[in-house]
């Protein structure tokens, strides 16, 4: 009786594995096709940002204009209609789709402007990715909307006040929430928001070594403000000895170029960690 159940649950087991598998394939003849011409431009539009571009042969050239649009288009005519040029492999965040890309020569044939569809995007598990840029967004928002939890780090200068709200600690990442309080009528352009790693005790100006980290995700990329600025910077986890400081500097944009910065120590930064089981209980 057993030997005949294992039999059965063997038997089981083995077409389930071939079902994945044959599930987990896909051929020429099962891709979406898109036609396309050297005199028309074809834009794919992923819905989250794209991490890697793969064109299977040199006849088509392409890039990528902004993080989830890329653009392609055969780099000569002459072809046949019909003809496969090339398979064009999109792999995002959290999925990947392919595309063979087939010439015609009637410019109202070529595809201009594709959207990758939701039966065209095959789940993928990027190992360079531990969350998703939608996933940040998420956190971050509900970042924005609590209470601060930091009272006592801030700086003043040219009748500006630059605060720290909060910082978080979720999975691999540092939020930082920050504000800025502009007490002139003058408006703040802004042209850059720096994250850096300073000495905290510089003795000459030449001695100072500073490390520029760049920000994973800013929630809000907001290009001016007159009396308030807030938003929540995503940063990769790090460590850093007690003799460095996480600087945090807004500039503006000349000619009056104002600049104010706060530093935040290690310990501040440290604590952070007690916030992030109140960040992942979803609600």
């Amino acid at each position: 009786m057993k030997s005949t159940f294992n039999k059965k649950l063997g038997a089981l087991l083995l077409c389930a594995m071939s079902v994945l598998t044959a599930s987990a394939q896909q051929t020429y003849n099962e891709m979406e096709q898109l036609t396309v011409n050297e005199q028309v431009t074809t834009v794919i539009t992923a819905s989250e940002p794209i991490r890697l571009v793969d064109i299977s042969t040199d006849q088509v050239v392409g890039d990528k204009p902004i993080e989830n649009v890329i653009r392609l288009k055969p780099k000569e005519g002459g072809h046949e209609d019909g003809a496969v040029l090339a398979i064009v492999t999109v792999v995002t965040e959290r999925y990947r789709s392919q595309y063979a890309l087939v010439y015609t020569t009637r410019l109202e044939e070529a595809v201009s402007d594709k959207e990758v569809q939701l039966s065209e995007r095959h789940a993928f598990r990027n190992p360079v990715v531990s969350m998703s840029t939608e996933e940040m967004v998420r956190y971050a928002r509900r970042i924005w909307n609590s209470p601060a939890q930091y009272r006592n780090i801030r700086t003043n200068k040219h009748h500006l006040t630059m605060r720290l709200n909060n910082i978080y600690s979720v999975s691999e990442y540092f939020f930082i929430d920050l504000s800025v309080e502009n007490k002139t009528n003058l408006r703040f352009d802004i042209d850059e928001l720096r994250f850096k790693l300073c000495d905290k005790k510089q003795q000459r100006a030449t001695n100072v070594q500073e490390v520029c980290l760049e920000p994973e995700l800013l929630l809000y990329k907001s290009g001016h403000f007159l009396h308030g600025y807030r938003n929540v910077a995503v940063l990769k986890r790090m460590t850093f000895p007690n003799d460095k400081v996480l600087t945090i500097e807004l500039c503006e944009r000349q000619i009056s170029g104002r600049t104010i910065s706060m530093t935040i120590d290690y310990e501040d930064v440290l604590s952070a960690d007690s916030f992030s089981s109140l960040l992942l209980d979803e609600k």
